[in-house]
């Protein structure tokens, strides 16, 4: 019997979807938070290249990021995105409980809220646009 083998299909990777990020003008003083980011899954390998790249043009080099323990249960110490390592940090208090702070080399420090995923639409939408415009005024659902 004879047979023919064929090369399996792989599909073409696509490109990871842009990041939903809404972030304070950069003229806008001091805040303690410094816009949103709304993510669209738990995953924070697939989720953090995006935001890396919605964030290179302002931020620049960003090398360190801290994370909440209980948001992201899984994440390795260090990463490789977009070409270079980052190293990361979980951290589990209540203050950090929906925040991300990223650290950029000779740049400063961005520390963003993080929208639940499972959000729904409106209420991340209302939560992104109060961190835009009340960094210290925002509420976070559960």
């Amino acid at each position: 019997m004879t047979g023919t083998m064929s090369e399996p299909t792989i599909a073409p990777q696509q490109a990871p979807l842009p990041a939903r990020l809404a972030l304070a003008g950069p003229d806008t003083g001091l805040r303690r938070t410094d816009g949103a980011w709304w993510p669209r899954s738990h995953d924070l390998g697939d989720e953090l290249t995006a935001l890396l790249v919605a964030l290179d043009a302002r931020w620049g080099r960003i090398t360190r990021i801290t994370v909440d323990g209980g948001m992201w249960p899984v994440s390795p110490r260090r990463m490789t995105l977009a070409g270079r390592v980052v190293h990361l940090s979980r951290c589990g208090t209540a203050a950090g409980r929906h925040r991300i702070c990223l650290l950029s080399y000779g740049i400063g420090r961005c520390d963003l809220l993080v929208v639940p995923p499972e959000s729904p639409p409106d209420e991340a939408r209302r939560l992104m646009d109060e961190a835009h415009d009340m960094p210290s005024s925002l509420g976070i659902p559960g």
